[in-house]
């Protein structure tokens, strides 16, 4: 009897150390609806068993409380490798809310580039067809009429032959008429980042951006060193993409663009989050006026367009799915081709963040239902959350 119960006991401590060890589950979180983060993990696990993707790192955040989690394989191509919360992705278009945007509304801020001032303010060749009219304004909304790229199959190289390309491009609707996402108004931006400043995009987000929010493992062209952490994306003539930025036009251009290019990691993306949940301030840095931050995240888009849109932000798009059904209209984010998203609902200070290699080892992989079920799953696990549902505004 006596052995019975000891071995009952033993059982138990086994038990609350097994759970005392699992820091980022929903035990240690009472801001959170444990069953819902549960949720939120068979999802991700499903969408892992389905070949949706190989795996990601999951980070949702409340109020400085937070609940993040790697799932599945980094790689699976040439050998399978275990995803770790520190794994480096490929960000994709996240590039354009990360680096791009933030670069473009500290000059706004500092009075070097004006919002509503035209593009050949700054890039004097791109006028001629109605170019000329096109604003500063419209490319961070894209509503500039201008495509969604240039083309990337002719044997071109370099950053000056992507923008010579871009101003012979052809407006296809009016400027500030039709909301149509286009990476060539993010690499157009780049580029007046880069003549308005004097400095590279990489090294006006690294020095600006980056390193004062300690976001240290987040930029351009990974180093060697770090390669080992990148999540890989398509597989190539047998070998995948790893390290070097996915998108055919930045990889054209050297691997710096401002529409894609920047690899980082989900903490860093955190940081990032957390800074614009406090109104542009992050440990004592202060990045952003208030001002600034309520500009880049409203609505921006012409009265009476439809599509809503901030200053690089996505509100209410197609494009919007992370949102999920509960977060409102009002919150914002952004996706990227890869495979990641990030999405904040300024009301309830909540974020979520799902990053994954969906392209690997094919492009056959799709998150698209995933991340609108993460977006949904993240607003119902936060135990104070109020808001109605999206649908609803």
């Amino acid at each position: 009897m006596k052995t019975q119960f000891l071995t009952g006991l033993f059982s138990v401590a086994c038990a609350a150390l097994l759970l005392s060890g699992c820091a980022t589950h929903w035990v240690s979180h009472p801001a959170f609806r444990p069953e819902k983060l549960a949720q939120m993990d068979a999802v991700i696990e499903s969408a892992i068993a389905s070949n949706q993707c190989p795996g990601g790192v999951l980070w949702l955040e409340h109020d400085r409380h937070s609940y993040h989690k790697a799932f599945g394989q980094r790689a699976l191509v040439p050998v399978r490798e275990p995803m770790t919360e520190d794994t480096i992705f490929d960000a994709a278009s996240l590039t354009k809310v990360m680096a791009t945007t933030p670069a473009v509304m500290l000059l706004i801020q500092r009075g070097q580039i004006a919002l509503d001032a035209t593009v050949n303010t700054y890039l004097p060749e791109f006028t001629g067809a109605g170019r000329e009219s096109v604003t500063v304004r419209e490319l961070l909304t894209h509503t500039s009429g201008l495509p969604p790229d240039i083309e990337t199959k002719s044997d071109w190289h370099g950053q000056a032959e992507a923008i010579r390309k871009a101003c012979a491009e052809k407006l296809e609707n009016p400027p500030g008429t039709v909301f149509k996402y286009s990476d060539i108004n993010f690499f157009l931006l780049g580029e007046i980042v880069q003549r308005v400043s004097r400095r590279p995009l990489e090294d006006f987000a690294q020095r600006e951006i980056f390193r004062p929010l300690k976001m240290t493992d987040t930029g351009f062209t990974p180093s060697s060193e770090r390669r080992s952490r990148v999540a890989p994306t398509e597989v190539v003539a047998g070998q995948p993409w790893r390290g070097v930025v996915h998108d055919p036009t930045a990889r054209k251009m050297g691997g710096v663009a401002g529409h894609a290019g920047l690899f980082t990691t989900a903490s860093d993306l955190a940081r990032y989050a957390r800074l614009l949940l406090n109104h542009g301030k992050l440990d004592g840095v202060r990045l952003f006026q208030p001002e600034t931050v309520r500009l880049m995240t409203s609505v921006q888009t012409p009265p009476g367009m439809s599509a809503k849109r901030g200053l690089g932000w996505d509100i209410d798009t197609a494009f919007s799915g992370p949102r999920g059904e509960v977060f409102p209209i009002g919150s914002y984010g952004h996706t990227g081709w890869t495979g990641g998203s990030l999405w904040i609902d300024p009301g309830s200070r909540t974020f979520v963040i799902f990053l994954s290699n969906r392209n690997h080892p094919t492009e056959a992989g799709n998150v698209l239902a995933l991340r609108r079920r993460l977006g949904t799953l993240a607003a119902e696990a936060v135990a104070d959350h109020q808001a109605s549902p999206a649908s609803a505004h």
